[in-house]
């Protein structure tokens, strides 16, 4: 099997996506691929228990990917060996009534993890760059004081949107969430069989919505945004990763292998020691224990 860097993921220099490849080859079969998750997934659920016992970090994971690119079964088999007190998933749809009626951050900062907990944001905040940028009318509905038609909508707005959520994640990274952005990256042509697997697969039909396909349409323009959110965002404190997602087993290992890799370099992060009263009593507890 290939050995993974998770350096060779992230994006340290300004990328153009469309030279990015969606494959990786790992040098293993599927079976192998899943053999080696379950492995490192072990691994990374033994360590949130660590983190979860330190209490002193968060961690916030963001996917982010085209439609059908793998995100929900992503997250159902990487964290499958977490404790399910130490992970909160937050799935980030249309705007409520109530969210509308706060700036646009305000929904994703009061899902924040706690210190000791992991978040997965499966659509985030960069929601507000990406479908809002596609669609700027969708920025009337935010009934902002210096946005009133789409015409306000110009550079000069997103260029203030990205310093926002550059500041967003600055702030809570010195408040010790520790952040992960992954977009998975899906060719055009996988998305469309994939699109066709949901059409030809009965117990798949719920997951298509003609939407999807008026979407798809818009592909260049979206992956444009993608490319200008990832370019403007991606810093030391939240770096972006970038993981070839035409193979959704080869994708899983990635994002696994990188989280593990990168959280266990923290050497701060460790069980805390028993105070030294309790320490020296354990024998006495323990013969109180066996003497029941």
């Amino acid at each position: 099997m290939n050995t993974i860097h998770h350096e060779d993921f992230r994006v340290s220099q300004s990328v153009e996506l469309s030279k990015i490849p969606t494959t990786y080859d790992l040098g293993v079969d599927k079976k192998k691929a899943e053999k080696e998750l379950e492995e490192v997934r072990e691994k990374l659920g033994k360590l949130q228990d660590t983190l979860y016992a330190h209490g002193k970090y968060a961690v916030l994971i963001c996917l982010q990917g085209m439609d059908t690119s793998g995100k929900d079964s992503l997250i159902r088999e990487v964290f499958k060996d977490f404790n399910s007190r130490g992970v909160d998933v937050h799935s980030f749809k249309v705007p409520t009534e109530l969210e509308l009626g706060h700036d646009y951050l305000w929904r994703h900062y009061i899902a924040l993890p706690q210190r000791g907990k992991f978040s997965v944001f499966n659509r985030t905040h960069y929601e507000n760059v990406l479908v809002t940028r596609v669609h700027p009318e969708y920025i009337i509905g935010e009934n902002l004081p210096d946005v009133n038609s789409v015409d306000d909508v110009d550079d000069l707005f997103w260029e203030r949107r990205f310093e926002q959520i550059r500041n967003f994640e600055k702030h809570i990274a010195a408040n010790g969430t520790l952040i992960y952005k992954f977009y998975l990256h899906l060719s055009k042509e996988e998305q469309k069989n994939r699109l066709l697997r949901r059409l030809e697969k009965k117990e798949k039909n719920w997951k298509f919505s003609a939407g999807d396909l008026k979407e798809r349409k818009l592909w260049s323009e979206y992956e444009k945004c993608y490319q200008a959110a990832i370019n403007n965002t991606s810093l030391p404190y939240a770096p972006w990763y970038i993981i070839p997602a035409d193979n959704k087993p080869v994708a899983r290992y990635i994002v696994a292998k990188t989280l593990y890799d990168t959280l266990k370099i923290k050497e701060d992060i460790k069980e805390p020691e028993l105070d030294e009263k309790t320490k020296v009593n354990l024998h006495i507890f323990r013969q109180q224990l066996e003497n029941e």
